[in-house]
């Protein structure tokens, strides 16, 4: 193994010690952004550090992944394990996110119905009206808007830039966060961030 892949894979062992495991049954869609790639998947354990992950798609130990559990929302993180028909993952979020993530299991743990239990930010609103984005290599594609929040919109495009992928909407920098049905979700982001 090399380096990168030892000192993730011993931070997972510190995030286990950290972080409680709860057994689950949800299902899950993953996204690996580099090799513009995705998948259904299922999750079998979780906490906030982390998610066993089944899939028929098992990406490379360090591989960076967006997985979107449902219920609990969207999580970024990297790959620190793999077993024959999955691997575990490790969040990179924010503390905030985290306790959200600790007070929604321990609702889901209970019983609660995960429908009110969405790690959403902001509330979002339906939204109308014609509008455009501006790809990464310059093309501008028009769209449809379909809601919108503080932190992000969803718009309908029958083009859909991998996940990862940054845009320019609005004025605003994004980075393109899901596919869904009619297009894609695009989270916003600041500018030095998108440029980094």
């Amino acid at each position: 193994m090399t380096s990168e892949i030892v000192a993730v894979v011993d931070n997972s062992l510190a995030e286990r010690r950290r972080y409680k495991r709860e057994r689950v049954d949800l299902a899950g869609r993953q996204f690996e952004p580099e090799e513009n790639r995705e998948a259904n998947c299922k999750i079998l354990d979780m906490s906030a550090g982390g998610a066993r992950v089944v899939s028929d798609i098992v990406p490379l130990p360090g591989t960076f992944v967006v997985v979107y559990i449902e219920g609990f929302g969207r999580f970024e993180g990297s790959v620190i394990r793999t077993e024959q028909n999955g691997f575990g993952v490790q969040f990179n979020c924010s503390e905030h996110k985290r306790e959200r993530l600790i007070e929604l299991l321990k609702l889901y743990m209970s019983g609660s119905p995960l429908d009110k239990t969405r790690l959403r930010r902001h509330n979002r609103r339906p939204a109308s009206g014609n509008v455009t984005f501006t790809r990464a290599n310059g093309k501008v594609v028009n769209c449809k808007l379909v809601d919108i929040s503080l932190s992000g919109v969803s718009v309908a495009t029958e083009i859909r830039p991998p996940v990862g992928e940054v845009v320019f909407i609005s004025e605003v920098f994004g980075r393109v966060a899901r596919h869904h049905d009619t297009g894609i979700g695009i989270e916003f982001v600041r500018r030095d961030i998108a440029v980094a």
